[in-house]
């Protein structure tokens, strides 16, 4: 409530003035008021005067009455809550924020202090379900790396220290030995990797090992899971015979000595030519013109002889000799060679001296 306004002091009753000083009458007129304060002033100076009119009783300023739902309390928090300062919304100048304008003011006057929300226990629990969410998504990531790394290394331990994948010599292929590999050494040196699981197996050094092995020219070398070996070998065939003091030393196209026989097998040419590097150089002319022969023109052929390089001589087993000179237009010599054996003109010739290629002579 208001409190109710003081009483306004009474002003003091001029005395009454006496005839002899008693002013003309004047249209002006004297307010009681000015005379009054006229008076009040008198500690000031007889001489000063005011103007009462301009001058108001000063109101002294009202007290504010502070009622109990002005009075901001502070909320006892009950267990499973949070308390948080919420700002206070700011109302526009002149807007009256309580039930009166008078209440408003007196608001505005009160104490700075934002009041104090409380958080309900419905959003305490959505913080807290958050929370769950958020361990369970790391909980579970670090399941599932714990499981892909056990995982991984059960795989690598199987794959590479396990006997489920280790090499069995009963599942090993071999094949093109040929005519001079013996394939029990090369299932021996296979042997030697048995146990060993396929992901660990060095083929490398495997097919170092029967290379190694006599009439093996290359060799390849494949994993058939999960415990055998494909071993695919090419062997090094003779081409020709070379005759020494253990009868005839039998040699590839690459003029290897493959093994020694007393007698010159059926179907090889024999090629005079000394094993030493003095005839080195004849024996590789030799070879390339046998190497350039086709199989049927290379089954007639019974010797070759070169005393150089480029005084190269073929026999056949029909008896025609071939002078073919040096190593030089193989390919072409061999076809010029068939073309003048094809003419019938030719049935009787003995000798086809091809050396020059480009011009020919028959005899």
């Amino acid at each position: 409530m208001r409190p109710p306004p003081r009483p306004r002091p009474a002003a003091p009753r001029p005395d009454r003035p006496r005839a002899a000083d008693r002013a003309p009458a004047t249209p002006t007129t004297t307010d009681a008021s000015s005379e009054g304060a006229r008076g009040r002033s008198g500690a000031r100076g007889r001489g000063e005067e005011r103007d009462a009119s301009r001058e108001t009783p000063v109101r002294p300023a009202a007290r504010p009455v502070l009622r109990a739902r002005d009075v901001p309390t502070a909320p006892v928090p009950r267990p499973g809550t949070e308390l948080v300062r919420a700002s206070a919304p700011r109302s526009p100048r002149g807007a009256s924020t309580g039930p009166g304008s008078r209440a408003g003011a007196d608001g505005a006057r009160g104490p700075a202090t934002a009041p104090v929300g409380v958080v309900s226990h419905g959003m305490a629990q959505r913080l807290a379900e958050r929370d769950a969410m958020r361990r369970h998504r790391v909980l579970r990531r670090v399941l599932w790396w714990t499981a892909g790394l056990v995982t991984a290394a059960g795989l690598g331990w199987v794959a590479f220290f396990s006997p489920v994948l280790g090499l069995d010599p009963q599942d090993v292929t071999i094949s093109g030995e040929g005519t001079v590999i013996d394939p029990a050494q090369v299932s021996a040196a296979v042997a030697e990797e048995q146990g060993v699981p396929l992901p660990r197996l060095d083929t490398l050094a495997l097919r170092e090992r029967v290379l190694a092995l006599n009439g093996v020219r290359d060799v390849e070398i494949r994993r058939t899971w999960p415990t055998g070996l494909d071993v695919r070998l090419e062997s090094r065939e003779p081409v020709v015979a070379v005759p020494v003091e253990e009868g005839y030393a039998l040699l590839d196209a690459d003029g290897v000595r493959v093994r020694t026989e007393a007698a010159v097998p059926d179907g090889l040419p024999e090629v005079d030519v000394p094993l030493d590097d003095a005839g080195r150089r004849a024996l590789e002319s030799a070879l390339v013109l046998v190497n350039a022969l086709p199989p049927e023109l290379h089954a007639q052929v019974a010797e070759v002889s070169a005393t150089t390089r480029d005084a190269v001589v073929m026999r056949l087993r029909d008896g025609v000799t071939v002078e073919w000179g040096s190593s030089e237009d193989a390919a072409l010599k061999v076809r010029v060679l068939q073309t003048l054996r094809a003419v019938p003109e030719n049935a009787g010739v003995t000798v086809y001296d091809v050396s020059a290629p480009t011009l020919p002579v028959t005899r």
